[in-house]
This record gives C-alpha cells, structure tokens and sequence, in this order.
C-alpha cells in the first residue's frame, strides 16, 4: 500500500474547503463551507447542538463523504477518495472524542499499541518507544498498565490525547474534548492542547459549546448557524449561536 498524499508546503493549507455541503447521513447540514486552517493554528468550531459542527470533524477524517464542492485534508483530496487511502488520511490527522473511546478491556499500553498496529506499525521497537514517547508528553507514564476504569475522567482524556498523538499528525481534532470533565480537568487538557500546538505547532480543529474555553484560550472561531459556517469574530453573533 502506498501513501498517495501530496505533502502541503510550508504554506500551504493542511485543510482546505471551497463550496463544500457538509453532509449528516443523507442530509446536508451546511452548505458551501469554505474553510483554510495551516499548520499551527487552533481553531474552534462553535454552535448549537445539531449544526453540523461535528459533521465537519466527520468529513475531515473521511467518516462522512464529500459529494459536492472541493475538500482537502494533509494532502488527500476527500472527494471520490478511495477506501484504501483512508487510513493513510488517518496517520496524519489525530482524533480526540468527548467520550475518550478506549478499549475498555486492554490497558493504556494496550490501547496505545492497537492504534498503532491498526495503522500499519510491525516493529515491535518503534511501537514501545513511540508509546513511551507520548505517554510522557501527557504526564502518564506511570499509568501506562493501568485499566482505563481505574483512571480518571481526565486522566482517560490524557490517553485519548496520547493516542491522537501516536503517528506525529500535522492535524488534530477534538469534539468536544472537554464536555465530560470539571473545570479544574478541563483547563488541564486545554494547557495540554495549547502546548501541543505552540510547542509542535500542530493544527488543533475544536468543537465546543464552552464559551469560557475560546475565551481564555485564544484561537480562530468558526460559527455553524443557518446551514452555513463561517469564520466570525463579532461577540454577538457568537452569543446567538450559542443560545440554546
């Protein structure tokens, strides 16, 4: 198998929509997205529940197809994109859910090593090495044998960021990454988020409802409203597509 990706320059954009309809299962929930993130910078996507903010999450990663307009994500182009290509898509953009999704029924260590061998890692070497790698960027290496169930909600969030970071993405997304956490956890893993993209200069995609977070930690906003999405800075356009 072979990575059929064209390698984005310097500056060149890492996600690019032109025109494209978002689509939910069969429904178009936003249409003609236009939409340019590059390498470092932190995005949010903001809105009301059922706006297709994750849908746009889902359509990056190639979960939900793109039949209209232009889309391209770390050098694939997503429309008519290939089933066999996808995993390669996936190597470089790393995803962080709101509800973790760790294999309940393998440690963290376990957890780490699946993704790894599930996109094409063999060598037994790299594999350790890499989990030890990332296990420390998130502070958990003294769990790495612990069950997920024995962790915290942060801690398994911390895993979930860890994993994201396996295959040294240009690209993350994260929906929702701090809707099951306190506040005291939650600004834990935006510090971390933060970090990573400063320090890495790794592309951060996040969808929140969380006003406080985008607030304190500054980046880029995307409002979804109306079955568009557009890039806003007015504060009141922002609070009314906030409002529940």
């Amino acid at each position: 198998m072979e990575d059929k990706s064209v390698q984005p320059t310097k500056n060149e954009p890492l996600v690019s929509f032109k025109g494209a309809d978002i689509l939910n299962g069969e429904n178009v929930v936003i249409y003609g997205l236009d939409m340019e993130i590059k390498a470092g910078d932190f995005v949010y996507i903001v809105g009301k529940v059922g706006t297709g903010k994750t849908s746009i999450i889902r359509t990056m990663i190639a979960e939900n197809p793109l039949l209209k307009g232009f889309g391209e994500v770390c050098g694939f182009k997503l429309n008519g994109l290939k089933e066999r290509d996808i995993p390669f898509l996936r190597r470089k953009v790393g995803v962080v859910f709101q509800d973790f999704q760790l294999l309940m029924d393998r440690t963290v260590e376990e957890n780490l090593e699946f993704v790894l061998k599930a996109t094409g890692w063999k060598d037994k070497n790299f594999v350790d090495k890499r989990i030890r790698e990332v296990l420390e960027d998130v502070g958990l290496t003294h769990k790495a044998h612990k069950m997920p169930h024995q962790l915290s909600g942060g801690e398994q969030q911390r895993v979930a960021i860890a994993r994201s970071l396996l295959n040294r993405p240009a690209l993350i997304v994260a929906d929702e990454p701090t809707g099951n956490l306190d506040n005291e956890t939650a600004d834990g893993i935006m510090r971390l988020l933060t970090g990573i993209n400063k320090e890495d200069g790794t592309a951060i995609v996040m969808v929140t409802h969380n006003r406080g977070i985008f607030e304190k930690y500054h980046g880029r906003v995307f409002v979804c409203k109306d079955e568009s999405c557009e890039e806003n800075l007015n504060d009141e356009v922002i609070d009314l597509a906030l409002t529940i």
